[in-house]
């Protein structure tokens, strides 16, 4: 006979958090939204945190390289998608793992033997004025001479004149040696007046730039998160069918956790897959999921998950529940989700942080998830709307829009990740093709979302995310307190100016 669950599946949406008594210590700048990713014994600090509680899906329209350095510099990080070729996902991760957090891999370069004309079309199609003159032409070779918009006027000079006749040749550069901190790069940058610092290793080899510019912006990003080696975090998605090729190639470009990626995560697939990686590469970090209750969540755990995903169907372009009847109302999954987690801790001494995937529609959801026992929170469209993510902007009317796909959407799946082996294939969709409202730059929207969490927290009584979880008070709401809570009985001015 079926079991019947008696709870009724429910949203974030349909619950309120209850204000706590404010302390005086309760202000923003006191906030610390410091989170665990992976399992740690009680007494212990986790190997790994995130400094402000969010990751970006594993999707195609969301984690490419570019978003993962903007999130990673934020405090947050990335799970690249695994949706594409072995090589291409690694050199994704590597490129993250090469930014450094200041020191930039070059990818403006020439050779000597190019023209003025190569050089202003190198400007014109990278945006970038410092161009490096390598022995080949390639990023990491030997060093020659660097060209910059002052070593030229277009006016004067012929297109046809030679880069060897007008760059600075590496005799009269200054350079650092690889190795050298960033602090110590950007003394040499101030002391000398420069606007970029060459980089380079004992053959001449050109390693990385560090730009003046790039100072400031350092300065403004006080939350990066690093690794060991100062470089920034990064973590990776896998699957369930070439997981055995896909993560030794990974974890050697340094991604710093995996993630499996997959709507319905309580099968026996992702068990072999999470016990595999474990017993083969016993250093590496791996996630498991999507799960929405208690039994999802022990079978992953049994497997050796560091960290476990919850939810399916809550995700804006997910059509899982129409298309197969099946998930969970994500604030429902992730209170039964908790109360599991918080039984084994007990029982074990060992805490299991859990992510909640999906259902985020208004910025104070993230909370409401967090009160109920989220670590940390998922998001694809939140992040697919910057200018960092890898989908195009287009205009749609009036207004500028992206694209935005799910993993389970045709468009999706024709790199063919839906394989079910011996020639089967999905034949539908559990994933939409559309679009999301263009919101600028990631940084600048996400300072806004982080100051509202941190607000709403104090108000909750809470500078730290474990303290929310232990103390916070939520309320479910009617239909009509959600009307309510937003403008009413009022003629709304239009926004002119």
């Amino acid at each position: 006979m079926a079991y019947y669950y008696n709870d009724v599946s429910r949203t974030f949406n349909e619950y309120l958090l209850i204000p706590n008594l404010t302390r005086k210590d309760c202000i923003p700048s006191n906030v610390s939204l410091k989170t665990p990713v992976v399992k740690f014994k009680k007494g212990e600090k986790p190997s790994l945190e995130l400094n402000i509680p969010f990751v970006s899906a594993i999707m195609q329209s969301v984690s490419d390289d570019n978003l993962a350095i903007a999130l990673a510099r934020c405090g947050g990080m990335s799970f690249i998608y695994s949706s594409q070729a072995i090589g291409s996902q690694v050199e994704m991760i590597k490129k993250v793992k090469r930014f450094k957090a200041g020191f930039v891999a070059s990818d403006a370069n020439l050779t000597p033997e190019h023209t003025l004309k190569d050089v202003v079309e190198m400007k014109e199609r990278t945006g970038h004025s410092t161009i490096a003159i390598t022995e080949d032409g390639s990023p990491s070779t030997r060093l020659m001479g660097i060209v910059t918009s002052r070593d030229y006027r277009i006016s004067r000079d012929s297109l046809d004149k030679k880069v060897k006749e007008f760059m600075t040749p590496f005799s009269k550069l200054i350079v650092g040696n690889e190795g050298i901190t960033l602090s110590e790069a950007n003394n040499i940058v101030w002391e000398h007046k420069l606007n970029c610092l060459p980089i380079i290793d004992k053959d001449q080899n050109l390693v990385y730039f560090v730009f003046r510019k790039d100072y400031d912006d350092h300065k403004k990003n006080p939350n990066e998160l690093l690794d060991s080696e100062k470089r920034l975090v990064v973590g990776a998605g896998i699957n369930t069918r070439d997981y055995k090729e896909r993560v030794p190639e990974l974890i050697k470009a340094g991604a710093d956790i995996l993630c499996v990626d997959s709507s319905d995560g309580y099968s026996e697939w992702q068990r072999e897959a999470i016990e595999y990686i474990k017993q083969e590469h016993p250093e590496a970090k791996v996630g498991g999921g999507n799960v929405v209750d208690k039994e999802g969540f022990a079978y992953l755990v049994e497997a050796g998950a560091d960290f476990v995903k919850v939810g399916i169907g809550g995700g804006s372009i997910c059509i899982t529940r129409e298309q197969k009847g099946i998930g969970r109302g994500q604030a429902t999954a992730i209170m039964e989700v908790a109360k599991a987690r918080d039984e084994y801790y007990e029982q074990t001494g060992i805490y299991i942080p859990i992510c909640s995937d999906g259902g985020i529609v208004h910025d104070y959801h993230t909370v409401v998830a967090m009160a109920m026992g989220a670590d940390f929170i998922m998001m694809g469209r939140y992040f697919a709307r910057f200018d960092e993510s890898p989908a195009k902007k287009v205009k749609l009317g009036s207004n500028y829009v992206k694209e935005y796909w799910g993993e389970g959407s045709n468009r999706a799946r024709n790199w063919q990740r839906y394989d079910l082996g011996e020639g089967t294939k999905l034949s539908f969709e559990e994933g939409v093709d559309s679009y999301v409202p263009y919101a600028g730059k990631l940084q600048d929207n996400l300072e806004v979302t982080l100051s509202k969490i941190k607000s709403t927290m104090c108000s909750c009584g809470s500078i730290t995310i474990e303290e929310l979880q232990r103390t916070a008070r939520i309320s479910l709401v009617s239909s009509t307190s959600i009307i309510e809570g937003g403008a009413h009985d009022v003629i709304l001015k239009e926004n002119n100016y």
